[in-house]
């Protein structure tokens, strides 16, 4: 005698006990890395207005903002500068200044959270007049080489002033292989490379550009460099020759609209895989809460239970430390 349903799989939904026991996918603050924004002074606190809820801080808060995330259990924080713009010049060259802000911010870390991870962001487009990755020829286009030769110069400064994980955000052919050997020979041999494999030209990054204060200042746009949103089999082959080249994670950015390059890059190449909630990805979801259309809460969770699920290993999120008090961090 059949029985309907044979097969209730509501069963295990029913209780909460169950449903814990049963999930698929776990999300702890170990999965969290954190951006911070860097600027200049002492007790300097800069809310972002495209961003709320974020700031831009001094090195005092950046290291009270570090202490904070080892309470959480969050593992790694990466950092951003706001380079004033008496600093940014056509080449960029305040990211090789061993004391520019950023190499400050690592070493004040280092001092306030032994133990932190920090990542570092490998690109000029912090330190440039003109508010691209790389440095521009007479007709205004990003030249690969030289630009390489200054990536290479700036992860050196970097891994010196204590940087744990160099992140090169720029997009230049061939930079991972020059970085890694760079490292290598200057005996930074345990600084770890998290590339920006599959970076989009993506109108997502918005609010971010106001952070660092580049906003205004970009002539044209990235697509030289940056990916085409397109294309999923390009993304594969950047993966492919970052991790030939020496790098030990990857990056896909932005986050949530291109989940299925995540998903198709853990499935390839089984590696760490990162993804960046970029800065317009958190507005969307602030704007939602502001509007009353969202729970901050839920959303939060639910958008960062989506990257684990699609592979993985770790997601930058503007959300991470209040993601970690939801966790218990």
């Amino acid at each position: 005698m059949s029985r309907y349903p044979a097969v209730r799989l509501r069963r295990t939904r029913s209780s909460d006990w169950s449903r814990r026991l049963h999930a698929e996918t776990v999300l702890t603050p170990a999965d969290l890395i954190w951006p911070l924004f860097v600027t200049d002074g002492a007790g300097v606190e800069e809310p972002i207005a495209s961003l709320p809820g974020v700031s831009r801080w001094s090195l005092d808060g950046i290291a009270a903002r570090a202490r904070e995330a080892r309470a959480l259990g969050i593992p790694c924080v990466a950092l951003f500068p706001n380079t004033p713009r008496a600093l940014r010049t056509d080449d960029g060259r305040e990211a090789l200044n061993p004391d520019n802000l950023i190499c400050r911010a690592v070493r004040a870390i280092k001092d306030a959270a032994p133990g932190l991870g920090v990542l570092t962001d490998v690109a000029l487009d912090p330190y440039t007049s003109h508010g691209h990755d790389g440095l521009l020829d007479a007709a205004g286009y990003v030249v690969n080489d030289a630009t390489a030769d200054m990536l290479v110069r700036q992860s050196l400064v970097q891994a010196a002033a204590g940087a744990d994980v160099i992140a090169p955000s720029d997009m230049m052919d061939g930079r991972v292989g020059l970085i890694r050997d760079a490292l290598e020979d200057g005996g930074h041999h345990n600084v770890q490379i998290m590339a920006y494999a599959a970076k989009y030209a993506s109108a997502f990054y918005g609010p971010f550009r106001d952070a660092v204060g580049s906003s205004g200042l970009l002539k044209g746009d990235k697509k030289t460099y940056q990916m085409d949103a397109a294309n999923a089999e390009e993304a594969l082959r950047e993966v492919a020759l970052d991790l030939a080249e020496g790098a030990d994670s990857v990056m896909v950015k932005p986050g949530l609209p291109y989940l299925d390059i995540v998903r198709r890059v853990k499935e390839r190449f089984e590696v760490p895989v990162f993804a960046y909630q970029v800065s317009g990805e958190y507005a969307m979801i602030e704007a939602a809460v502001a509007a009353g259309a969202a729970d901050r809460d839920a959303m939060v969770l639910e958008t960062l239970m989506a990257f684990k699920r699609a592979g993985c290993s770790g997601v930058l999120t503007y959300h991470a430390a209040h993601a970690a008090r939801l966790m218990g961090g």
